[in-house]
């Protein structure tokens, strides 16, 4: 098991506690072969020297970011070190089992809560780099949380809730017979829908599709959906649906507008990568619909 020693710091930056990682853990992992790494680095883009004049010396592609200090470059992110600060990469802590020890010596500190752990990586002056563990009350300035562009993506997609083809508002449907309820597909009301979010010289691809779709019927009823559902034909009779459908009871004559109210809410599952980390978001959206149920007409 992971041992992890905690001392408690001034809380400066807003760094609240710091930990040791043990001698069995990894040996921290260089980057660039920079070794001298302290405070007065200033990030630019590529190609640029305290963002306005020409680095003929620099090797990185335009639109990518560098930190400069001296004439030293170091990347503006690292994938296994994560994002460069004031002289250290942090990176959030994401494995649960090395949270969970985290934590546990967080409260035996005691510590406060709401804090987020980090792997704080300094590139020491004339020594390899070292890491060490610590909870910050915020992320330093200037670090990239790949979870935060991750949601960035995701509101570039502009998702909507279902877009209802059945039931119709404007239909008329009968108690007893078999109602066949489906969605139109699109990118924005069902996906597949693939967004990216950059800066920093991290990006970070999000694609999100409707997992499920649950309808509320409006008569106490709920369906579970797990696909679009199939669109009726005449030749299907009095079938009911292969996927997705429902059988109204009673008539709708006591609800609002002698109509039920009808929902359908889509579960969006989002995978998103990039920054050397992936990561699953869910959100949802709802669409509403009315819908018409009387009795059948006996022809005598």
């Amino acid at each position: 098991m992971l041992r992890l020693t905690f001392a408690a710091i001034a809380a400066i930056g807003g760094l609240a506690v710091s930990a040791s990682p043990s001698a069995a853990e990894p040996q921290p992992r260089p980057s660039s072969g920079v070794k001298d790494c302290d405070t007065g680095w200033v990030c630019v883009e590529a190609g640029t020297s305290g963002g306005k004049e020409k680095d003929s010396k620099s090797s990185a592609p335009s639109g990518t970011r560098q930190c400069t200090k001296n004439g030293k470059v170091l990347p503006c992110y690292d994938p296994d070190l994560g994002s460069f600060s004031n002289g250290c990469y942090y990176k959030q802590v994401t494995d649960p089992a090395l949270i969970a020890e985290m934590e546990k010596e967080r409260k035996a500190a005691g510590q406060a809560n709401g804090l987020v752990p980090y792997e704080m990586t300094c590139l020491l002056d004339g020594a390899k780099p070292g890491s060490v563990y610590v909870f910050l009350k915020n992320p330093p300035t200037g670090v990239i949380d790949p979870a935060v562009l991750a949601q960035q993506a995701v509101d570039k997609m502009l998702l909507k809730g279902p877009d209802i083809a059945s039931p119709r508002a404007a239909g008329k449907y009968t108690v007893g017979v078999p109602m066949w309820m489906w969605v139109h597909q699109s990118a924005t009301t069902y996906g597949p829908n693939t967004a990216s979010a950059s800066t920093g010289g991290m990006t970070v691809t999000a694609t999100a599709k409707v997992s499920k779709i649950e309808w509320r019927m409006g008569d106490g009823a709920a369906v579970t959906c797990t696909g679009p559902g199939t669109p009726y034909s005449g030749s299907d009779g009095m079938a009911q649906s292969p996927t997705c459908g429902h059988v109204y009871s009673k008539t709708s004559a006591g609800g609002t507008g002698g109509k039920y109210q009808v929902s359908a809410m889509s579960t969006w599952t989002i995978n998103w990568q990039g920054g050397g980390q992936n990561g699953q978001l869910v959100e949802t959206r709802q669409s509403q619909t009315q819908v018409a149920i009387g009795e059948l007409q006996v022809v005598r």
